[in-house]
């Protein structure tokens, strides 16, 4: 996720990629342009790599702080954000979530993105518990993670019916667990669990998101190649993320919670 370039309402979308991003660049951006918190604010982007969405959050004047494990993808970030004029906006710093309270003072974050991390970590209760820490009570967390009912249907489709069958089965992770995907060491969530997860460690979810319901199915030289085509799937993707009933056909969840 942190590598591709969310797209702007202003340009016209011409890559698949931007049908990845679209869903969750909406929500990150009405976020903090809703005023809650007023003005500039310092938003840490866990795992955000090479600043795919960091830049673009730092162009719209907000502090950015992208911590991640990589030296290489810091050293990236460094240069995006030269080149797009936000460098004394964004800063980088080697971590992870382990090491999260070490980096960054108690509640110092207005806003929290933490995009395609969570299914990685040991423990999402402890990782989420590591996150309140660093946000400051009423803070914002932008949350996304993998979708566990399109990842059975994804296996299923492969023809992996034997790994298919095995996710279905796997018990979702659950605060004080620590369960991950069936022989991947990948945790996914439903809706539920993740709302569950989110609750039990001090958070409230303020909405939810399908990510990704139709990108990952229509084949790229039919996005990349018909005219328009792009963006009328950003426009489709967009239209159902907020029904609740597209929710398990994601491929993604995206989460927006408040922290209590």
């Amino acid at each position: 996720m942190s590598g591709d370039q969310p797209p702007s309402r202003s340009q016209p979308v011409h890559r698949r990629s931007a049908a990845r991003t679209a869903v969750v660049w909406d929500a990150v951006q009405e976020l903090l342009a809703s005023g809650e918190p007023a003005g500039p604010v310092a938003v840490v982007d866990i795992g955000g790599g090479t600043g795919g969405f960091a830049v673009p959050v730092a162009a719209l004047g907000h502090r950015v702080t992208v911590v991640d494990p990589s030296p290489d993808a810091l050293a990236i970030l460094g240069r995006r954000a030269e080149e797009s004029g936000v460098a004394d906006l964004v800063t980088g710093q080697q971590g992870d979530l382990g090491t999260l309270a070490d980096l960054l003072p108690a509640d110092s974050a207005d806003v929290v993105l933490c995009h395609g991390v969570l299914e990685l970590v040991e423990d999402p209760a402890v990782a989420l518990e590591a996150i309140a820490r660093v946000l400051r009570p009423g803070g914002f967390l932008s949350l996304l993670v993998s979708q566990r009912h399109a990842a059975v249907v994804a296996r299923a489709m492969a023809g992996h019916f034997g790994q298919a069958r095995a996710l279905l089965e796997e018990p979702g992770p659950r605060a004080g667990d620590r369960t991950s995907e069936v022989g991947s060491g990948r945790h996914r969530f439903t809706a539920e669990e993740l709302t569950s997860v989110l609750d039990a460690t001090g958070y409230d979810t303020v909405a939810l998101h399908a990510v990704r319901v139709f990108v990952d199915l229509v084949p790229s030289s039919l996005v990349d190649l018909e005219p328009g085509a792009a963006e009328r799937l950003v426009e489709l993707e967009q239209a159902v993320a907020s029904r609740p009933e597209y929710l398990p056909l994601g491929t993604q969840v995206h989460a927006l919670a408040r922290r209590r």
